[in-house]
């Protein structure tokens, strides 16, 4: 397991390589299946969002915050249904 700070010198993937080899690496990587990714699926799946309709960069926020509005809006309609 390494040990120390972890060099500037090296690349983005050898960094989280190296990270990803102590335990605080695996424990906090390991958290990532219980907070956001799920969001990203159901979006994707449920919501059958696969790509956006509008081109350029503000166009295409504008359509992510309209897809997480909505997607946020039917948890809060089912919640409040059951």
């Amino acid at each position: 397991m390494p040990r120390g700070r972890i060099p500037q010198s090296l690349t983005p993937k050898q960094r989280m390589a190296r990270s990803l080899r102590t335990k605080t690496g695996r424990a906090t990587y390991k958290k990532r299946k219980g907070q956001v990714e799920p969001v990203f699926g159901q979006i994707k799946q449920g919501g059958g969002f696969r790509q956006f309709a509008m081109r350029g960069l503000k166009k295409m926020q504008a359509e992510w915050q309209l897809v997480c509005l909505t997607h946020n809006l039917l948890k809060l309609f089912r919640h409040a249904m059951a």
